[in-house]
């Protein structure tokens, strides 16, 4: 049989006693004293266990400002309509683009996917580096990801030279049309991702982003990223995909 507490006996006592007899105030005290320690026992267990319990996660938030995202969704819709035409386009004549889509330098395509990927790869250790107060890997990872964007633009260079060196322009056929203006528009918004690292990099050597202030950082990274995945996509629909 469990033990009898004495804080249970104290308060059936207090109620016997004020019904038969006049009050014990020596016994009373001893009460006081017993439902005063077994409340600072009960304060003391909520404060363990309050200690235990781990900490709230910390509020998640969008990477960067929402001025660049929703600029972002406005660029994603612009190559989304551009996607929708070449496909509307190639279902209707899928010999021709079948046909030209061959004389592509799929190896040059491949070439700078992996750069871009690279280039994305060192943003987002830039990005790390900056959350980690780690000011030099910040602006020297910028810096690599500026020369795999540098990579891009000299491969797609040297491949616009051999086409235009061929004849061929915009109104050479349909599938030309939408190489060159797919290609060409997403060329020009590598120069701009470009123009943001730079300026990433002069502001990173300076220390300017660190944990407690890398938005703009990770805006310019957002941006960087989008170019990427839009290549991820244009490279297989206009190379590979027949």
């Amino acid at each position: 049989m469990s033990a009898f507490r004495p804080s249970s006996f104290c308060l059936f006592h207090d109620l016997d006693s004020a019904v038969q007899s006049p009050p014990n105030f020596a016994f009373h005290s001893y009460c006081k004293s017993s439902y005063r320690a077994a409340g600072l026992a009960i304060i003391r267990r909520m404060t363990t266990l309050d200690a235990s319990l781990p900490a709230p996660p910390a509020d998640k938030r969008l990477p960067g400002d929402l001025a660049i995202w929703v600029f972002i969704l406005a660029e994603m819709l612009a190559f989304a309509v551009f996607f929708a035409a070449y496909a509307f386009a190639r279902a209707h004549d899928p010999a021709l683009f079948n046909e030209y889509q061959q004389t592509l330098d799929r190896n040059a395509g491949a070439l700078n996917t992996l750069l871009l990927v690279t280039g994305s790869w060192f943003v987002v250790r830039a990005v790390q580096a900056a959350h980690r107060d780690a000011g030099p890997a910040v602006a020297r990872n910028i810096l690599l990801g500026f020369l795999c964007g540098g990579g891009f633009l000299v491969v797609k260079v040297f491949e616009y030279a051999a086409k235009f060196g061929a004849g061929i322009s915009l109104s050479t056929n349909t599938f030309y049309m939408f190489y060159i203006s797919l290609t060409f528009f997403h060329f020009m918004h590598v120069i701009l991702g470009m123009v943001i690292l730079v300026v990433l990099w002069l502001q990173a050597r300076k220390g300017a982003y660190t944990s407690a202030n890398a938005h703009g950082l990770e805006s310019g990274a957002a941006y960087w990223h989008m170019v990427d995945l839009l290549w991820i996509i244009l490279f297989p629909l206009v190379y590979v995909m027949r």
